[in-house]
């Protein structure tokens, strides 16, 4: 019997979290990022909730997921309503929670073959 997991080719799954930053395909994350579920990792601007701005969500939407997963950091904050507008025109949903519990979300869903999007916050320390 195998007990090794398989490695997901081609996607972009999180192997490790902390508050400091993911691993993301063996490369380590420092700072805010997006994680596709395939595709470029990229880092993202915002450092904290009060620094999002809605160019930071059409981003996410050219991404053309499904599902976003915004993970606010250490502790659950809502984004406002008016910048999730570029996500809402495409029909694409978002999902907020803190950061840990959004990269745990993002693998579940990646795992399912879902094309979701991973956006992390983290400041950068």
């Amino acid at each position: 019997m195998k007990l090794h997991a398989d490695p997901m080719q081609g996607q972009n799954a999180i192997s490790r979290h902390s508050p400091e930053g993911v691993i993301v395909n063996t490369q380590a994350w420092r700072q805010s990022v997006l994680v596709p579920w395939r595709g470029e990792v990229q880092p993202w601007g915002p450092t904290d909730v009060a620094s999002l701005q809605a160019e930071h969500f059409e981003a996410l939407a050219a991404l053309g997921p499904e599902l976003v997963i915004f993970g606010s950091g250490a502790r659950l904050v809502f984004p406002r309503p008016a910048l999730l507008q570029a996500l809402m025109a495409r029909r694409i949903g978002i999902e907020t929670m803190d950061t840990p519990a959004a990269c745990r979300t993002y693998n579940v869903l990646l795992a399912e073959g879902r094309p979701v999007v991973a956006a992390l916050l983290f400041s950068g320390r």
